[in-house]
């Protein structure tokens, strides 16, 4: 009996997309964030998103929530959530509106809300 794999082998999913793309987007803005010029509030939001994403950061960048490992989809998709009640209340807002920005772009694709790649 065989079984049809929806992803290739050994590439596991963070969120909607294959692991290997969301380390790809990382390591392409920290090439782009290690310019002078180059970090910018919505870069290290970026950057944070892709990195709680992959299981490497200690809490969750908008809502401060600590898990062990990386988040699933449900979690991810719920720190996103976070991030969009932020950006639409400041009164809200307890971190710099561009910084949420980058963590909700980065969020959203990873859910796979979005085709845009931060």
């Amino acid at each position: 009996m065989t079984t049809q794999q929806t992803e290739p082998h050994g590439d596991e999913l963070v969120g909607t997309r294959p692991r290997t793309q969301v380390e790809e987007a990382f390591r392409e803005l920290e090439a782009v964030a290690a310019a002078p010029t180059g970090q910018t509030q919505l870069s290290r939001g970026a950057m944070t998103g892709y990195l709680w994403a992959l299981g490497r950061g200690d809490a969750a960048p908008v809502t401060g929530a600590t898990d062990q490992g990386a988040p699933d989809l449900s979690v991810l998709t719920a720190e996103a959530d976070a991030a969009t009640v932020q950006l639409e209340d400041a009164t809200q807002r307890t971190i710099p509106r561009d910084y949420i920005q980058g963590v909700h772009a980065a969020l959203a694709w990873i859910c796979g809300h979005s085709d845009r790649r931060p």
